[in-house]
């Protein structure tokens, strides 16, 4: 079967695409493993099915290597990669990977998150507005992922309680978050508009969105309910990329990430913000308020605690919680 096409049988692209949707695998991951399966092909200039199967132990290590090497990739890339390439051969090529893959590991660097102060967090979220500012309030003000962010629905979000549920976070797992009190209202403003847009969206006999896990087949009219809609939607319908049905769907994560930036130039931070660095900076500054490590890991959703200790390190004052010298002398000059 040839891999880049012009036979009857399909690529072997479109069936590792095809596999992955028959097994609801998310667009992001589809991407991404499409990504790094065509890379794999282009580098070693596999033209059969034959030149797959052929050796793949030792073409898998080699393309890690190169990666380590050549591309001096981070370890969570090289792990990406690598992951891609064994659904690949396990999964689609059903061929059973027996020999050992002793690639060159990329190094792994210990990066200290980026954290604000909460002078800093004030003014930056005091300038932001609009859905980009609300969104940004409410990552800091709860500790979700961007992509949570984004992906929350209407029915995730309890006024009542007070507490958020993400669905399906990393490692497709749920867990509850806080809901900040001073957000609510601007919340119940968010969720009258969002309401009103749908039920223009229904008039024009559009309304639906996409249900993750085949949700939609089993519930036929879930898709054009109220409680599904995103809380944060697109501003307009767009094409869904493996349906082709016309939905609205939630707003784009560059969205914010370039109102961030914006608002940090205006600000003078000197510092490299992203959207996740309100996250980080959530997680630090409850460790401040005395609360809980394990609190905070369950509110962040890491498997392994080692993960959320590390803004343990980020609580100390100066290098390593040392007090420089220089401190210690009377000069009022240099």
């Amino acid at each position: 079967m040839s891999v880049d096409g012009g036979q009857p049988q399909k690529r072997i692209l479109e069936e590792v695409r095809d596999l992955l949707r028959v097994q609801h695998y998310s667009i992001r991951t589809e991407r991404t493993y499409l990504d790094w399966i065509e890379r794999f092909i282009r580098h070693h200039g596999m033209k059969s099915r034959a030149d797959l199967i052929l050796a793949p132990e030792a073409k898998i290590e080699e393309f890690l290597t190169h990666l380590a090497v050549d591309g001096d990739v981070a370890p969570s890339t090289q792990n990406q990669a690598m992951n891609a390439l064994l659904y690949l051969y396990r999964n689609v090529l059903e061929l059973a990977l027996n020999g050992r893959i002793d690639a060159v590991r990329a190094d792994r660097k210990t990066r200290l998150p980026v954290v604000l102060t909460l002078e800093e967090t004030r003014r930056l979220l005091a300038i932001m507005d609009g859905q980009p500012g609300l969104m940004a309030r409410l990552i800091y003000g709860s500790g979700m992922r961007i992509m949570e962010c984004v992906r929350l629905r209407v029915k995730d979000v309890d006024f009542g309680m007070k507490e958020i549920t993400v669905r399906s976070g990393k490692g497709d797992k749920d867990r509850l978050v806080p809901l900040p009190d001073t957000l609510i209202p601007a919340l119940r403003e968010q969720v009258a508009r969002v309401r009103i847009m749908h039920e223009q969206d229904l008039a024009a006999g559009g309304g639906s969105v996409y249900l993750p896990h085949a949700l939609e087949r089993k519930y036929p009219n879930a898709a054009r309910e109220w409680i599904w809609q995103y809380f944060f939607p697109a501003q307009a319908v767009s094409k869904d990329p493996r349906s082709d049905a016309v939905r609205r769907h939630h707003v784009n994560e560059d969205t914010l990430g370039k109102a961030l930036r914006q608002a940090v130039l205006r600000c003078g931070i000197a510092k490299q913000v992203s959207p996740h660095t309100l996250r980080h900076s959530f997680a630090t500054h409850l460790l401040q308020r005395g609360t809980d490590i394990r609190t905070i890991q369950s509110l962040l959703g890491h498997n392994d605690v080692s993960t959320t200790m590390i803004y343990t390190h980020v609580l100390r004052q100066g290098g390593q919680g040392v007090r420089s010298p220089l401190d210690d002398l009377s000069l009022t000059t240099v």
